[in-house]
């Protein structure tokens, strides 16, 4: 099997495997227990929250667990948006967010709000010059997206943060694709809110956390304990934050060196799939994206056959975002991007690891170049542009 879907799942690492284990079997005591079994899981909660507070240049007590980005997600729009209803009822956002943000903001929409979706470049980045110019007496957040799940595409967040800090409004950031892929510090950065989830950094599923800068009051999002501060109620997921913090550790220690190979080996893929398949296109910034993703989008076949092919080949890769694998729809972010509804269909996301060799894309890509040009022999509509073609010359 060759895995190139990292930005939908990631191998839960080993030494990620062995932090969480002890919490299972030996330390399983509840962590809102006084006695010593239950004290040892409150213990290691407070040191993951160390960890990956410093991760981003956060303070302990502005780490709040989740059970994932998604729930992070939710809480930040819904909560932020309900905290600050008294000095207006305007979000800004972009239309190409994750849909745990975009769901969320059509949520609001439909109690109160009014959301304005801001358009992006061919490349998926946000022009600040268009953040201001939306901007109203009574916006009181903008979310934007660290690094697109689909692109890959990595926004000017430090402006953006800026913009949001001078005019006095929250900015939430969707991090979920970068922490742990790229360098984040929420202060230098004028973040006030920031979502990440623990299985994209070789974590374990099911756990996640949303900063939120000290001072904003937030209120709670899940009722019915005094859990993190009495603000997210429910008995901690003591393996699967412990896993995290050991996922944080991992990253932080070899991001250099885990991004340059990343690097090197999807500018290679997209070198040889550029040079040897026609009628392709990059989507995405091609300097400014995340260190392993390369989407591509080829004309004249559908996306669902190309992966289904690569599959009964051992391939494993995606069209777009895992949370919307089922929808027929082509998608909101290619689309966004400036792309026909045919191209987006043909679309294929392929995310790699610093797991992944060179031999491996090779392999890939020769599979690629066949199934594409099998797809396209039977194809009504790549006959007649090669018929146009022909007839032309």
């Amino acid at each position: 099997m060759i895995y190139l879907d990292n930005a939908a799942t990631t191998r839960t690492a080993p030494e990620v495997v062995e932090a969480m284990l002890p919490y299972f079997t030996e330390q399983y005591g509840n962590p809102s227990a006084i006695y010593s079994l239950g004290s040892a899981g409150k213990k290691a909660i407070n040191e993951a929250r160390r960890t990956i507070a410093a991760a981003i240049g956060a303070k302990p007590e502005e780490i709040y667990f989740t059970a994932g980005g998604t729930e992070a997600d939710n809480w930040a729009l819904k909560a932020a948006a309900e905290c600050c209803a008294g000095k207006g009822r305007h979000i800004i956002t972009t239309k190409i967010e994750h849909h745990a943000v975009l769901h969320a903001c059509g949520y609001l929409e439909k109690n109160g709000y009014e959301v304005t979706y801001l358009d992006v470049d061919r490349d998926g980045i946000l022009d600040p010059e268009s953040l201001k110019e939306a901007i109203r007496p009574d916006t009181v957040l903008i979310s934007v997206m660290f690094a697109n799940n689909e692109i890959g595409t990595i926004q000017p967040i430090r402006e953006i943060g800026a913009i949001a800090r001078e005019r006095g409004i929250l900015f939430h950031t969707d991090a979920v694709q970068a922490f742990g892929q790229v360098p984040i510090d929420v202060e230098e950065m004028h973040i006030d809110m920031l979502s990440a989830s623990a299985h994209k950094l070789n974590g374990p599923k099911g756990t996640g956390m949303l900063y939120i800068r000290s001072g904003l009051k937030i209120r709670s999002f899940i009722h019915g304990g005094a859990q993190e501060k009495g603000v997210r109620a429910g008995t901690e997921n003591v393996p699967g934050i412990v896993g995290f913090a050991a996922a944080v550790r991992r990253a932080l220690s070899r991001m250099e060196e885990k991004a340059g190979r990343e690097r090197e080996l999807r500018d290679y893929l997209i070198r040889r799939i550029e040079g040897e398949i026609p009628y392709c296109r990059l989507n995405g910034h091609r300097e400014k994206r995340l260190p392993g993703n390369v989407n591509i989008s080829f004309r004249f076949i559908e996306g669902e056959s190309l992966l289904i092919m690569l599959d009964m080949r051992g391939v494993c890769a995606s069209s777009g975002s895992a949370c919307t694998s089922g929808s027929l729809d082509p998608s909101h972010v290619l689309l966004a991007i400036g792309l026909e509804h045919e191209e987006a269909h043909g679309s294929l996301r392929m995310t790699l690891s610093e797991e992944n060799t060179q031999e491996e894309l090779d392999e890939v890509v020769g599979h690629l170049a066949e199934i594409v040009q099998r797809l396209r022999d039977m194809s009504p509509l790549y006959e007649d542009f090669m018929k146009s073609r022909r007839d032309r010359t």
